[in-house]
């Protein structure tokens, strides 16, 4: 049943690519991608083996297994999402156990092309025990279980994020306090390693982490080699033991989340609010402007897929935070990097409403009107957070001088990345979540181009942002005061005027390509 779950899993995967060329594209990118790793990994290997001692092949192992498995856990959020095209409540309808659903789920992820490329590098480390023979052939059940860890782990990851089977808030909910752990985790390590090695320098701290990770469930298996080579035969079992005991914790936990996530009752419907509360509806202007700017506002504060959108704001400089420090150029200048995120949040804002474009068609809002209302709406959540982040970094850096530099720059750039979406995403519709989806799912229908697209509105909102951008940056190198008003100025007015423009021009595209958008989200797969 299992294998008839993965022939089935692979002739839905061929069928796809074949008849979308640019997915396939991107498949086969991703492959030689992968080919062109392992031949680097392998080298690699060999000269370590060769040419290396025995303490600089267990930085390398430790250090680099370690990251794989964050790798796998933090990889569907920051680049394509976890497929989840077979799940748990896709099986669910059939005869299977809870072990042969865990299998089938399991043996996805493992013979994909993320999982095949993991397998053969962790088999290759073998490589790097060849001069101790005991500890080559005890690599090779470490380096499984060491693959079968980040399998599990994902996997567990991407049933967290559903939710545990509850309502739709609570799968949003759990799903985005997910991604928040998951997003901080890497800086969170780096931190503590850090603060265990605060005063040596970058190899001291490498050899410290490759020390303490194999003591933890993220770096046991790939630490029993390494002790083995040393001699060090309790060390090899005690992290033999911790590596076995994680994939069986793993196991268990996520055979639990499972049961959780499908035999959950569906929960019955909530009542509709009373006609008379009209939220923001009933605060804001009447007219196309005024209802526009409700709606875009409700799906700022209150849709986990906008909402995760501001996660980045935030967070990026806790990451700077932790890993350089309050004195650091990146704190100081994180609202920059933040607002350059945020700039491109709704490039295809129209995707989002999904086939309820319609109804902004029949109701007969001007393109300008719907332009305006949605840039007010994400201007009314991300200008004030874009300002509360540059102030508070610019106090906890102790530079307060350059507060006006910081928020001309962040300001400017999410201002003319509002005009740059009130054009792009009257032009472009791309795949999207769905409301309730988890954070780590795989969007039908995404594909090579898509992801260029992306890059290519940035480079645009960066093009436009220039003059502010060049500003700020001879600003930051005078000590002359003047030119720090001078760059808040010129960002805020730049970022104004291209804001109005890309409604303008905006506008007028959508109310040309309105009925084209409408047919292109229908056509869209489910």
């Amino acid at each position: 049943m299992v294998a008839t779950v993965l022939k089935l899993r692979y002739r839905a995967l061929a069928n796809t690519l074949a008849r979308r060329p640019w997915q396939l594209v991107g498949f086969i990118f991703g492959a030689l991608w992968a080919i062109g790793a392992l031949v680097s990994i392998v080298a690699g290997m060999v000269a370590l083996a060769v040419f290396q001692p025995l303490e600089t092949a267990t930085v390398v192992a430790v250090l680099g297994g370690s990251a794989l498995l964050l790798g796998w856990v933090l990889g569907p959020i920051l680049l394509t999402g976890m497929d989840t095209s077979i799940d748990a409540r896709g099986l669910a309808v059939f005869p299977f156990t809870r072990t042969q659903t865990m299998l089938a789920l399991g043996g996805t992820g493992l013979t994909g092309l993320p999982g095949i490329a993991t397998t053969l590098a962790a088999l290759s480390t073998v490589i790097l025990w060849v001069r101790w023979p005991l500890a080559a052939v005890v690599s090779i059940p470490a380096a499984v279980l060491a693959v079968i860890t980040c399998v599990l782990a994902s996997r567990l990851v991407g049933e967290l994020s559903g939710g545990l089977g509850g309502n739709r808030r609570g799968r949003e909910l759990i799903g985005t306090v997910v991604l928040i752990l998951l997003v901080l985790s890497g800086p969170i390590l780096t931190g503590v390693l850090t603060l265990l090695d605060a005063g040596g320098d970058l190899v001291t701290r490498l050899t410290s982490a490759a020390a303490i990770l194999p003591w933890t469930p993220i770096g046991a298996a790939w630490g029993v080699a390494p002790a083995l080579a040393a001699g060090d035969v309790l060390s090899a079992v005690a992290r033999l033991g911790i590596a076995v005991a994680t994939v069986g914790v793993l196991w268990v936990v996520w055979s639990r989340v499972i049961d959780a996530g499908t035999d959950a009752a569906p929960r019955g419907a909530r009542k509709v609010a009373a006609a008379g509360r009209l939220g923001l509806f009933g605060l804001l202007p009447t007219g196309g402007v005024g209802a526009t700017w409700a709606r875009s506002l409700n799906g700022w504060l209150r849709d986990p897929r906008y909402l995760r959108q501001l996660l980045v704001v935030p967070l990026l400089p806790i990451v700077f935070l932790v890993t350089g420090g309050t004195d650091g150029f990146f704190f100081g200048f994180s609202p920059v990097f933040a607002a350059l995120m945020l700039s491109i949040a709704g490039y295809t804002d129209v995707s989002y409403d999904g086939t309820a474009f319609a109804t902004v068609l029949a109701t007969g809002v001007r393109g300008v009107a719907d332009r305006a209302g949605r840039t007010l709406g994400a201007a009314c959540v991300g200008l004030p957070l874009i300002v509360l982040l540059a102030t508070v970094t610019a106090i906890l850096s102790g530079n307060l001088a350059t507060l006006p530099i910081t928020l001309g720059a962040s300001v400017g750039i999410v201002l003319v990345g509002y005009g740059v979406s009130a054009v792009s995403s009257a032009l472009i519709i791309s795949p999207v979540a769905a409301p309730g989806d988890s954070p780590f799912k795989s969007v039908p229908g995404q594909t090579f181009v898509n992801g260029l697209l992306a890059f290519l509105v940035w480079g645009v909102v960066i093009a436009l942002s220039t003059p502010t951008i060049a500003v700020a940056a001879y600003a930051s190198t005078t000590e002359d005061g003047f030119w720090t008003w001078v760059a808040l100025a010129v960002g805020v007015v730049e970022g104004v005027v291209i804001a109005v423009l890309g409604i303008v021009v905006g506008g007028r595209l959508l109310d040309r390509t309105g009925p084209d958008l409408l047919a292109k989200i229908r056509a869209l797969p489910s």
